[in-house]
């Protein structure tokens, strides 16, 4: 079946970085044909869009909050999509989700009903 397996997470001081990977496999697919996004679940609350990424990797899409700061990429020979978050603030806390879809809007997806497919997540914790 579908595995997505985020890893990178960890506790880090505000202003510092981290780097966050998403590996897929059994893909019903070649990876290059779903698109990628990441979300994010702070205690207490909805999990939310951070960013998302066309299937070529072209076209990107932020949420407000994370513009700037953070950078989605992709690689698909190697079925992985990387996040690289710079800046970091106590608000950033959460755990992190890969999510991989089929469909196709032609532009990244920021809705999470438009996902098919969710990783078990990985804590980042930013410290004040």
């Amino acid at each position: 079946q579908v595995q997505l397996v985020e890893s990178g997470g960890g506790l880090v001081q505000a202003g510092g970085s981290l780097r966050l990977s998403c590996a897929a496999s059994g893909l019903t697919l070649p990876f290059s044909m779903y698109g990628m996004g990441w979300f994010r679940q702070a205690p207490g609350k909805e999990r939310e869009f951070v960013p998302a990424i066309s299937r070529s990797g072209g076209t990107t899409l932020y949420a407000d909050y994370v513009k700037v700061r953070f950078t989605i990429s992709r690689e698909n020979a190697k079925k992985t999509v990387i996040l690289k978050m710079n800046t970091l603030k106590p608000e950033d806390t959460a755990v992190y989700y890969c999510a991989a879809s089929r469909i196709y809007t032609g532009q990244p997806m920021g809705v999470m009903s438009q996902y098919e497919y969710w990783g078990q997540g990985t804590q980042v914790t930013v410290s004040s």
